[in-house]
């Protein structure tokens, strides 16, 4: 029997264990990687988060494996094929969104020499450590994540929202927003 004390919100549904436990606040410095959660999170607005994971192997694959430089080429003929993917979400809105935030991906990697330069400067490279007891005393949004949401609209990025922008700190590490009680608080490398 697992007696790991965990964040609340992986429950018990194994894709969230295994979701909790491997990846989220653990830190991502791979630009692909990068890319793919930046979707992700983009894809999930409006969704829970479960959705998406359980579709993420299909969007792995309908999406190319995530590589900036390939879905930025993608075409309308390639957008009516992601719109008849019954394995993803659907949304032409976010599937257009996702062509032109690959655009500014490369875009942002031309300027600065990667993303992950870029986006872990707003944190000096150095994640920030959450003190949450409880997980609804999480924020969705802070200050940072309007700055970022903010600054990535600027370089050309679509459904960047902070709340967005909030998951995505988490999910690539830049925040450590375990629960101080959880296993995993003081363990994230």
């Amino acid at each position: 029997m697992d007696e790991k004390v965990r964040c609340a919100w992986a429950g018990d549904s194994q894709i969230y264990i295994d979701y909790h436990d491997n990846e989220w606040g653990r830190p991502v410095h791979d630009d692909d990687r990068l890319f793919e959660m930046l979707i992700l999170e983009t894809m999930q607005a409006g969704l829970s988060w479960i959705t998406v994971l359980k579709k993420r192997e299909a969007f792995r694959k309908a999406f190319d494996g995530f590589k900036p430089e390939l879905v930025a080429c993608y075409d309308d003929k390639k957008i009516e094929e992601l719109m008849a993917d019954e394995g993803i979400i659907r949304n032409r809105l976010k599937i257009n969104a996702a062509i032109s935030n690959a655009r500014a991906f490369l875009a942002v990697q031309a300027r600065y020499g990667s993303f992950d330069q870029m986006i872990w400067g707003y944190v000096d490279n150095t994640p920030i450590v959450g003190h949450c007891e409880n997980i609804k005393d999480l924020p969705a949004t802070t200050a940072l994540s309007d700055r970022i949401s903010k600054d990535l609209k600027k370089l050309g990025f679509k459904f960047v929202g902070s709340t967005t922008i909030y998951a995505f700190m988490q999910a690539v590490g830049m925040v450590n927003d375990h629960v101080t009680g959880c296993f995993l608080y003081n363990n994230i490398k």
